[in-house]
């Protein structure tokens, strides 16, 4: 059984989609999932389907040694980044080079990096005038969202588009995609 950990800051959709696909998979498992903000609506969101989603608080995230130790003791395989908004660093990227990964809302290269995240980004690509946005699913190193890229997929912005309307269909692209992604990676394991 491969087992997975998912992290995740904010609502956490995508977190929910993650658990409902390998729900009841044969050869892999959601391990845990952790959240570094005591408020994050993903708590909230995954109690009903009977998940309880563990706390880190900032100071474990600056040196994530009791992180990574946790993860290791649970025998996690594969970590999942899904809208998580804390740097992930060392030891945690040492011990698991190559399989960290993230999700992004646009396509990398463009709108990434530093502070380029949720609305930011949708923001950021309507002002560039892109005709494409989409996702980038990534594996994380030092670089933020400059890891080797796993796969890509776009979807038009429309001349009308908001920041909302243009994330709106980032995420239906991230619904689809992401737990496909992590299958294929959790598999190649």
């Amino acid at each position: 059984m491969t087992r997975i950990a998912i992290l995740a800051s904010g609502s956490g959709t995508n977190a929910e989609n993650i658990v409902r696909y390998f729900a009841g998979h044969p050869t892999i498992q959601v391990a845990t999932v952790i959240t570094n903000r005591r408020a994050a609506g993903v708590i909230d969101r995954l109690r009903p389907l009977g998940i309880e989603v563990e706390y880190f608080g900032k100071e474990h995230w600056a040196d994530n040694t009791a992180v990574t130790s946790h993860l290791q003791q649970l025998g996690v395989d594969l970590v999942v980044l899904s809208g998580f908004l804390a740097m992930v660093g060392e030891p945690m990227l040492t011990a698991y080079a190559g399989r960290i990964v993230n999700i992004h809302p646009s396509l990398l290269p463009r709108h990434g990096g530093k502070g380029m995240y949720g609305h930011y980004v949708h923001e950021s690509v309507l002002a560039s005038g892109d005709k494409q946005s989409g996702i980038t699913i990534h594996l994380v190193t030092d670089v933020p969202d400059g890891g080797p890229i796993v796969e890509q997929h776009a979807c038009p912005v429309m001349p009308d588009d908001t920041p909302d309307t243009l994330a709106a269909r980032v995420h239906q692209l991230e619904y689809a995609y992401f737990p496909q992604a992590i299958e294929r990676l959790a598999k190649a394991l």
